[in-house]
């Protein structure tokens, strides 16, 4: 579950997962380390969750507006990896993973050393976003569209893709292991860490990349479906991670006025961006209509990488 107060700036994002627990937040627009709070996300449950009192503006402040942007992974049962029991990697892992939906929430103790770990998708993730839980530390992110497994990107913040072999061992992950260096963001001795780590399902998400031309009559970006929401960022140069959705913005142009508008690594009000974000979702994917040059979504020549979800998605109308 993410959370994010629309209404007022400065309120952080609220990450949970129940693999780690509700009141174990974490915010994507920090480097701080996770540690318990109350009355903020309490509990899971099979429809929905559970907010604490109105004692947290970040979650449930009297008269403020909030979005939460939610992924089902399996329920909250958790598979244990003994990589030394099952030989599926070097490293021991607790995986929840949703094959059906190409997600899966992984946690684990790194060892310093290079090694790899079982992250129970059964296909190769094209999106891995970690963090350190038990220190401050980059959320360092991998994309399949950045240069190579050597490139990172950090969700926290507005840096273009740089070049760090140890977070990744400069090694793409394959469709059972996560292969890791010997960083402290991803790796260090002894320090605890969790995964989101997706991959592409067919009429449902997509993970790429697109260039930008500066123009009203942008690129059109295919993904197979009417996004319902979408996270980009550009990967050449500094921008911001800004995220969309059909709930806050449900008409096209999607964005435009400030209207739906959220950063991943700013505690920005949705007012604070009135001109940036500014794109159609379409029904089988989305095109930019921004000539304003910012570089948020289409400046010309920039390369961009996104993830998007669908609204409904076309090959299972009837899906689970």
């Amino acid at each position: 579950v993410w959370i994010k107060n629309r209404s007022n700036a400065g309120n952080d994002h609220i990450l949970t997962d129940s693999s780690r627990g509700g009141d174990l937040p974490l915010n994507s627009n920090g480097a701080y380390s996770e540690s318990t709070q109350t009355n903020k996300l309490e509990s899971f449950a099979s429809d929905g969750f559970v907010l604490g009192q109105s004692v947290h503006s970040s979650v449930n402040a009297n008269s403020n507006t909030y979005v939460a942007w939610n992924w089902k992974a399996n329920g909250g049962t958790t598979t244990t990896n003994d990589a030394s029991s099952t030989g599926v990697g070097t490293i021991d892992s607790v995986y929840q993973a949703n094959t059906d939906a190409g997600f899966s929430i992984i946690t684990y103790t790194g060892t310093g050393s290079n090694g790899t770990i079982a992250h129970g998708l059964g296909a190769v993730p094209k999106m891995m976003i970690a963090k350190r839980r038990d220190s401050t530390s980059h959320w360092v992110v991998y994309h399949q569209d950045l240069t190579d497994a050597s490139y990172w990107l950090a969700l926290n913040l507005n840096n273009a893709q740089d070049v760090e072999a140890t977070h990744w061992n400069s090694t793409a992950p394959t469709s059972t292991l996560i292969n890791l260096g010997s960083n402290t963001n991803t790796n260090g001795s002894s320090a605890t860490y969790v995964i989101y780590a997706f991959t592409d399902v067919e009429g449902y998400s997509k993970f790429g990349s697109f260039v930008g031309n500066n123009l009203l009559d942008g690129p059109f970006i295919y993904t197979g479906f009417r996004p319902a929401w979408i996270l980009a960022k550009r990967s050449d140069s500094t921008s911001d991670w800004f995220l969309l959705d059909n709930k806050r913005s449900p008409e096209n142009v999607v964005g435009g006025g400030g209207v739906g508008q959220l950063a991943a690594n700013q505690t920005y009000a949705e007012s604070s961006l009135s001109t940036y974000a500014i794109v159609d979702f379409l029904s089988n994917g989305f095109k930019m209509r921004s000539d304003m040059n910012y570089g948020y979504w289409n400046a010309s020549g920039g390369t961009y990488i996104y993830m998007a979800f669908a609204e409904q998605p076309f090959k299972f109308s009837n899906a689970r």
